[in-house]
């Protein structure tokens, strides 16, 4: 069939035959691979939150006998975090309109490194404390600055899969290969 153009079938009564767009196949949306691959990047800043939760459920019995805390203090190093992270989801939004998306999610690894060293090398609890402030903070901002950037990316026909990354990501990090 030439562009728009009726074909006749001299089979039947000579009368063009129009196709009907309804009962056409639908077309497969193209896969978009660029937003495949940033939403992949961007939510690869979720393994932090599993990581650390892997990684302080095995650590704290080694925290606890060497810096001698107590029951009722090492609850409360594995929970803060979330309250800590609470705070960096309320920076997250103006300073990734301030700096960009993209320079968001690299100033939230950052932060995390740093809270990460801070924590690595705490000599007692006030210290430790402090390098889980800084670790919830980037792990707030990386919780919220993803999914953002992964619904701009994303066209709308794999959005909400490419959205859902993040939690995915967060499991991940919990696994620990």
């Amino acid at each position: 069939m030439a562009k728009g153009k009726p074909e006749t079938n001299d089979v039947s009564s000579g009368q063009p035959q129009v196709p009907i767009p309804a009962f056409d196949p639908p077309q497969k949306p193209k896969r978009n691979k660029y937003a495949l691959a940033c939403s992949i990047l961007a939510s690869m800043t979720s393994i932090l939150l599993g990581y650390d939760i892997g990684v302080m459920s095995g650590a704290i019995i080694y925290i606890k006998k060497d810096l001698n805390i107590t029951d009722v203090q090492k609850e409360v190093i594995m929970g803060i975090l979330n309250v800590y992270s609470l705070l960096g989801s309320a920076a997250a939004g103006r300073t990734s309109d301030w700096i960009g998306r993209r320079y968001t999610i690299v100033f939230a690894g950052a932060i995390f490194f740093v809270g990460a060293l801070l924590m690595g090398f705490a000599t007692n609890y006030a210290f430790l404390m402090v390098g889980r402030f800084v670790a919830g903070i980037g792990v707030g901002y990386a919780l919220m600055i993803a999914p953002v950037y992964t619904a701009e990316v994303a066209p709308a026909s794999t959005r909400g899969f490419l959205t859902s990354f993040p939690e995915v990501f967060i499991n991940f990090g919990m696994f620990r290969f």
